[in-house]
């Protein structure tokens, strides 16, 4: 994969079923490297697979597709440059979509009423006067803020306090596909000074369900509660007890029982949530203590489906396990829970309608696919990964289990380049620390193999998918337990004789750059390094992060001098490795000041060291910062890398450039080559 085949990634999201079940809709999402935007379509896919997907829109950008209950209409979001996503509804019998909504800071996720002549979501509102509400009055032009709390600002969003995000109802005409006719205003039924998100609707549609931090404490810990309200506003009431961080709930089709995503217990404090798997809970509507129905130490839900998807037949989640995510259905009478979807695949969405099962599920060649599963039976449904497939540039990831020093297994990949080696050797260890590598297509992973390198991928202690005694093994201090892993990975995969085990890079980001600072203040084993969006120092991201302010004290401890022990920069004095530090300047999870002075330490020693600063970019970059912007990010990375680890398909200065193999080849002729340096 080269850096421009990033225009070739298709990118499904979650899909959506009709009633009647004979047909899907899903977004699907691409980097348009000429506008320098995202261009999102909906595609029409037939679940019995008689016919092949096809565009449905022709919008900018359009997402979150969700069939109304009647089957008759579509609503969407569709974000027209340079807007913000807005409803829209399309007739399902032809038509042109309509717009619904004009929220100054756009829309969120449509959800229809059992009777579909409504339709909640949330939305933020802005304070008046702020974010562009009045003309002429720029960000430089507002008032300045008195901030009194903790939970301020968040990344990729910015500060919170001035534009809450609210539960509204909109009210449908009979005549809607009447453009004449105009629309009602939509009914903000939620006002208070805290956000709520995830809104569903009870099946008799007699009142919402919703998550918020409405609790005293709700400044200073986790915890997020379930509540209901009616759909004018009236009757708010709690449904959970306050120790739990819940998410995404759903009603059973009685209306009886409400099915939550949650860290069931936080603990006294409401903040212990380290190497804490989110698992599915069940919790009477009526209110009550929540019964997790998957063992919250063995179970991490890792789809992303914004809600729960709740079947007769029973709930459908996605969990974590060594590097997949499965697809689950665990029955509503307490029935032996049922795999759909297991093996080395990623599930991200689902959705279900008419006995029938879709799901988006990606593996290490294709960022995802629509499945449709009925029983005794899975039918592949689209081919969205097509055009980057037949590049020929894509490559197999090879599973591998090491063992680190005190016997514990370190579970990963090892994906080689074509042709024989030894081939030069990058580390790449990923973020969180709660998160997984794993069976999905990784454009890092493709772009640097395409270029000539091994690149080895693990998931060390603290990650998930493994259990919870695995993901909190490195509760109480980071470059233990994890850089034990990390390295027995990475000594046991350089036995393989095509990987030179001279000739290795290490990179990392958020997590992993702090993993990949620390290794190379203690060892001179990398020939070079990348660190990005990187935690560097534990004791400025308290004050500095938008999670700062626990996420260290759960993690490494509350005691400075611990703290500052663990630090990266605390050991940069001996570092000696070539470094490229990658940080974006609108980066709150690990603010820029994390990645800039690891470059200062690292320049005024004379080590050789760059620093690539991207502007208006978050914490998500890598994965969904603008395509120009992701672009550039791979050309520098493998300037850097030819530099310091030259390849054939990836030279330094100095060396001759291979042309590309031609998969027909003439007989060769053989010629002398100067290669300099």
């Amino acid at each position: 994969m080269r850096p421009t085949d990033l225009a070739l990634l298709r990118t499904p999201g979650v899909p959506t079923v009709s009633p009647d079940g004979r047909m899907a809709v899903v977004a699907v999402a691409r980097p348009d490297l000429e506008a320098d935007t995202y261009a999102g379509q909906l595609w029409a896919v037939p679940t019995d697979g008689s016919a092949p997907a096809r565009p449905l829109t022709s919008g900018a950008r359009d997402s979150a597709p969700a069939f109304s209950p009647d089957g008759r209409w579509l609503a969407f979001l569709r974000a027209e440059e340079p807007g913000r996503p807005q409803l829209h509804v399309l007739p399902t019998s032809g038509g042109a979509p309509r717009r619904l909504t004009a929220h100054h800071l756009g829309a969120g996720v449509p959800v229809w009423s059992p009777d579909s002549r409504r339709l909640a979501y949330t939305a933020r509102v802005p304070e008046h006067g702020r974010y562009g509400t009045v003309e002429g009055v720029g960000p430089e032009a507002e008032p300045p803020r008195l901030i009194t709390t903790l939970k301020y600002r968040l990344d990729d969003v910015g500060f919170v306090g001035d534009q809450r995000s609210q539960v509204f109802v909109l009210d449908l005409p009979e005549d809607l596909e009447d453009d004449g006719v105009p629309l009602p205003e939509p009914l903000q039924v939620t006002s208070a000074d805290a956000d709520a998100a995830e809104v569903v609707w009870h099946p008799e549609g007699t009142e919402l369900a919703f998550v918020s931090a409405r609790h005293p404490r709700a400044d200073r810990d986790l915890v997020q509660d379930v509540f209901a309200i009616s759909p004018d506003g009236t009757g708010l009431r709690q449904i959970t007890g306050s120790r739990a961080q819940c998410s995404r709930p759903a009603y059973d089709p009685g209306g009886r029982y409400l099915y939550v995503t949650a860290v069931p217990d936080l603990g006294p404090d409401g903040l212990d949530f380290a190497g804490r798997g989110r698992t599915l809970c069940r919790v009477p509507a009526a209110g009550g203590e929540l019964e997790p129905l998957l063992g919250p130490r063995e179970t991490h839900r890792g789809d992303e489906n914004p809600g729960t998807v709740v079947t007769p037949e029973g709930v459908l989640v996605g969990v974590q396990r060594r590097g997949a995510v499965e697809l689950l259905r665990v029955p509503l009478d307490g029935g032996a829970t049922e795999a759909l979807v297991d093996g080395p695949f990623t599930v991200r969405g689902v959705a279900a309608g008419g006995g029938v099962v879709v799901a988006t599920v990606a593996h290490d060649r294709s960022a995802g696919e629509l499945i449709a599963i009925t029983p005794g039976r899975r039918r592949l449904l689209t081919a969205f990964g097509r055009r980057l497939g037949a590049t020929g540039r894509l490559h197999r990831v090879r599973e591998r289990t090491a063992q680190a020093p005190d016997g514990t297994p370190v579970h990963g990949w090892v994906t080689l380049p074509a042709g024989p080696g030894p081939h030069p050797v990058l580390l790449i260890v990923h973020g969180g620390p709660f998160t997984q590598h794993g069976w999905s297509l990784l454009d890092e992973v493709q772009v640097h193999v395409s270029a000539g390198y091994a690149v080895l991928q693990c998931n060390p202690r603290g990650s998930s998918g493994y259990g919870e005694a695995h993901g909190r093994a490195v509760r109480g201090g980071w470059g233990g337990v994890d850089a034990d892993d990390v390295l027995a990975f990475l000594e046991a995969a350089l036995e393989d004789p095509a990987l030179d085990a001279d000739r290795v890079g290490i990179m990392g980001g958020s997590y992993g750059g702090f993993l990949t600072a620390l290794l190379i203040g203690r060892t001179t084993r990398f020939a070079a390094a990348v660190a990005e969006r990187a935690f560097t120092d534990p004791v400025s991201f308290v004050g500095s992060s938008d999670i700062g302010w626990y996420f260290a004290d759960q993690y490494l401890g509350e005691d400075l001098g611990r703290l500052a022990a663990q630090s990266p920069l605390a050991e940069a004095a001996t570092i000696t490795t070539p470094t490229l530090v990658i940080h974006s300047e609108q980066d709150r999870r690990c603010p820029v000041e994390q990645g800039a002075r690891l470059y200062v330490e690292l320049k005024r020693r004379g080590v050789p060291s760059e620093l690539l600063l991207f502007p208006g970019e978050g914490h998500e970059l890598s994965r969904s910062g603008r395509p120009r912007h992701r672009l550039a990010r791979f050309e520098h990375l493998l300037r850097w890398w030819a530099r310091w680890l030259p390849t054939p398909q990836n030279p330094g200065p100095g060396m001759a450039e291979l042309p590309e193999a031609d998969p027909h080849p003439e007989p060769l002729t053989v010629r002398a080559v100067r290669l300099e340096g």
